[in-house]
């Protein structure tokens, strides 16, 4: 999981769909690790890249491809502002190297698909939370 070097504090957080980190304050997560982050939704789109290059291009941005549940949280809090078909996530399917899971904006659901396919792209910024 990608995160920026700065941390801000839960009562510092704004309001859902309010402008934070260069992006939009999408909601908070919880890695795997246990650690909080706030998740910023950056503004730019990423479209007809297939998986290496999305992850690559949301790197450029100071971002990363958002995790599965990051997706849903990001269909279930800004859907207008993503465009109603597959986007990436950076989640690797166990089973299969050549597959990802992506999530599609349209009805919220999630797949497995190949690599190499080309598809959209949004990026993330994550800022830990401290207490």
């Amino acid at each position: 999981m990608t995160t920026t070097e700065t941390t801000t504090s839960l009562a510092a957080l704004p309001a859902l769909r309010a402008p934070f980190a260069g992006g939009i304050f999408a909601g908070i997560t919880t890695a795997k690790d246990g650690t909080h982050h706030a998740v910023a939704l950056l503004p730019d789109r990423g479209s007809n890249l297939d998986w290496q290059a999305a992850d690559q291009w949301a790197d450029a941005l100071g971002g990363t491809l958002p995790t599965r549940p990051v997706a849903a949280m990001l269909f279930a809090n800004l859907e207008d502002q993503l465009r109603p078909r597959q986007h990436w996530t950076n989640e690797q399917v166990e089973d299969d190297a050549s597959c990802v899971w992506d999530c599609d904006f349209f009805d919220g659901d999630q797949y497995s698909c190949l690599k190499s396919l080309e598809g959209s792209a949004v990026a993330v910024r994550l800022i830990p939370l401290n207490s």
